[in-house]
């Protein structure tokens, strides 16, 4: 298999928040196979407080991106709240890749701010 190279069963998913490593659900992740770090555009990250949420926008999230498998993906659609959350889109990612992104609704990010340089990290410096 090719380096990258994920097998048939496993699908990309690209994470900007509380998911990534070091994150307080990085473990949600556990058998979940690193694929590196990504940037995507086409997106707005907005800073919720103990989260983020990206939603559709002129903007570029920066994230990670990790192979699950089939059980993997649907413990994340639960622990997203997904389809009432947050919806589960198939996006490209600046490099080329497929993978599967949650991403929320304006309408729950209305007041929420920006998160400067599309970096979210739960501690702030």
């Amino acid at each position: 298999m090719a380096p990258g190279a994920l097998p048939q069963e496993r699908q990309l998913v690209f994470v900007y928040g509380t998911l990534k490593r070091g994150e307080k659900n990085h473990h949600w992740l556990e058998g979940a196979s690193w694929q590196g770090e990504a940037e995507l555009s086409g997106v707005l990250l907005h800073d919720l407080g103990p989260f983020p949420m990206a939603v559709i926008g002129k903007g570029t999230a920066i994230g990670e991106v990790y192979g699950v498998e089939e059980h993997g993906l649907a413990r994340l659609d639960e622990l997203e709240g997904y389809p009432r959350l947050y919806d589960r889109q198939m996006l490209s990612l600046n490099d080329g890749r497929q993978a599967w992104v949650y991403l929320g609704r304006l309408r729950q990010v209305r007041h929420a701010p920006l998160v400067v340089g599309g970096s979210w990290h739960a501690t702030k410096t």
